[in-house]
């Protein structure tokens, strides 16, 4: 993946201002998912590597659903992170931060989204080269409230909130320092099992006039 790529793929998951988080058991619901987030306007995904079906996941909806942005969330290491992009992950998201997994995603051109809460990773986060960051848990290291206090020494940074939020709360979090929602509210993982996929819809429909009447 090419730098500019990689740039088109960021900026069009902040014009969309959310991300899922999926948990996909089966992979053969991850095209119908696919195609159900798409229709409540959200293109975009991130099949997390929780479940071994995960990087099928990905590859499926690569393959069938090219017209929605699939990344790997819960990259725990450098192996999975290149499995992921060459099964075709488009973005890379991580709990924490592993400046080996960064390094590589930077170079290949694949936007990655670690995982960072304190200044020290932030720190970190921005010597490697990145200015968008995964905040999680959200609901546990201090939600808006922090991202807040943390724009202060670190203008330039922006943030993914997840973790805690749902759609009761999610207009807390449509401030310019956030550059997208993250969550499985929009995509629960028992509607996946289930196949409610109008439900999933509906979901993200409602999330998405959220973001868009607070923007």
């Amino acid at each position: 993946m090419d730098v500019n790529m990689g740039n088109d793929i960021e900026g069009r998951i902040e014009s969309i201002g959310l991300v899922p988080v999926v948990v996909i058991d089966d992979a053969s619901d991850a095209v119908h998912t696919a195609e159900a987030l798409k229709a409540g306007g959200v293109g975009v995904m991130e099949i997390t590597l929780r479940t071994e079906a995960g990087q099928d996941a990905i590859a499926s909806v690569s393959e069938s659903a090219a017209d929605v942005i699939v990344g790997a969330g819960t990259v725990l290491s450098l192996d999975a992170a290149k499995e992921a992009v060459r099964r075709g992950a488009r973005f890379v998201v991580s709990p924490g931060l592993d400046p080996k997994i960064v390094s590589w995603c930077l170079e290949e051109g694949v936007p990655v989204y670690p995982g960072c809460v304190t200044p020290t990773e932030i720190t970190v986060a921005i010597g490697l080269g990145l200015s968008v960051v995964k905040f999680f848990p959200a609901n546990v290291y201090g939600g808006v409230k922090a991202i807040k206090a943390l724009s202060g020494p670190f203008p330039g940074v922006r943030f993914i909130p997840t973790g805690g939020v749902d759609l009761g709360n999610l207009g807390d979090f449509v401030i310019p320092q956030i550059a997208a929602v993250g969550g499985g509210w929009l995509c629960p993982r028992n509607d996946i099992r289930a196949r409610n996929f109008a439900d999933i819809t509906e979901a993200c429909r409602e999330s998405v006039h959220v973001i868009k009447s607070l923007r």
